[in-house]
């Protein structure tokens, strides 16, 4: 009952579309966008990564400077004996490895190295 139909006397009932082509300007429009979608998202990926591994780093930072304090408060408790109680360990682990050694001689501290010599 529109206009065209009574004109010319034609009702359509259904229409098929059963081939259609795009000029080439509007493909490479298509293209073109989807190159411009796909590098927006690459673009969100980079800031979404920048964005995780700035927030690891400040939890990173975060948690070094409350070791720092820990170690600190630590120090304030028990003064310097900690850390001679640390060289006292490494002291032991190096002659440990020394006494392995067969290129290692041990000399007295108050006789001459190998002769009778004074000290």
């Amino acid at each position: 009952s529109s206009g065209i139909n009574a004109e010319y006397g034609i009702y359509l009932d259904d229409i098929s579309i059963t081939h259609l082509t795009f000029g080439h300007d509007f493909a490479r429009a298509v293209e073109s966008k989807q190159v411009a979608q796909q590098e927006a998202e690459r673009s969100r990926y980079y800031v979404e990564k920048a964005e995780f591994e700035k927030a690891a780093a400040i939890i990173s930072a975060e948690g070094d400077a409350e070791a720092a304090k820990m170690l600190s408060d630590a120090f304030d408790k028990v003064g310097d004996s900690l850390i001679e109680l640390r060289k006292m360990e490494a002291a032991e682990e190096i002659a440990a490895q020394l006494a392995g050694s067969r290129n290692v001689t041990y000399l007295p501290k108050d006789k001459g190295m190998l002769l009778n010599l004074p000290a």
